[in-house]
């Protein structure tokens, strides 16, 4: 299956850059792209592509309105948003990861990540900038304290295990690995888990999983 993307930066030479590492791939191809936010939400509406890798400082509205127009809370049918840019202001990474963005990553990143990224989205999962990962995790820490006894969720034991895995930063296919099951059960498991949590991505997961004690 080749997964559609569509690009949503200002600069023209950054689309550029970012087309020809995408299109260069076989199960990737770019579909459109937006110089601003508000041509970024009416494209996608238009286009539907399968994963969005939106610029946060863009004219009309920012990156982070769009994404949340996209995919934040209370959206229908929302859409995969990565966001790529020049900033990690810790302030921009939790308001995009909080609008409903499955991924953020830095434009110095380079084309591995960038395509890794657009198809971890693709399939489900999601990918942070490994340097914003470790600041993230101090963020939780800093913020949640230490529970004297991790809180469960009501979750299975199975599922506690795919939590922690989730909050370790790995991809389902890892944690199928790791647990030795399927990916499909792994799937199966983190949907019943979000449904049990009222999360919507595997961001927001292992965010609980830090707040709960889960993961140290």
């Amino acid at each position: 299956m080749t997964i559609r993307v569509l690009l949503a930066d200002d600069q023209q030479m950054v689309r550029t850059g970012f087309r020809f590492m995408l299109d260069a791939e076989n199960d990737i191809e770019v579909v459109g792209e937006a110089g601003d936010g508000v041509e970024a939400v009416r494209l996608t509406g238009e286009l539907r592509p399968d994963v969005v890798l939106m610029d946060i400082r863009m004219p009309g509205i920012d990156g982070l309105s769009a994404t949340r127009r996209l995919a934040g809370p209370g959206v229908a049918d929302p859409v995969k948003v990565v966001v790529v840019t020049t900033f990690d202001l810790d302030e921009y990474v939790h308001a995009a990861l909080s609008g409903g963005a499955v991924g953020f990553l830095l434009k110095d990143a380079g084309p591995a990540l960038l395509i890794e990224a657009v198809r971890a989205a693709a399939r489900g999962d999601a990918l942070v900038s490994p340097r914003i990962t470790i600041r993230l995790l101090r963020h939780f820490a800093r913020t949640c304290g230490r529970r004297t006894e991790p809180d469960t969720g009501g979750l299975t034991t199975r599922e506690l295990d795919i939590v922690r895995s989730v909050a370790r930063g790995l991809t389902n296919t890892e944690v199928a690995a790791e647990l030795y099951v399927t990916v499909s059960t792994v799937k199966t498991h983190l949907a019943r888990v979000q449904e049990k949590l009222g999360t919507r991505n595997r961001v927001e997961v292992a965010a609980w999983a830090y707040r709960a004690g889960l993961v140290a």
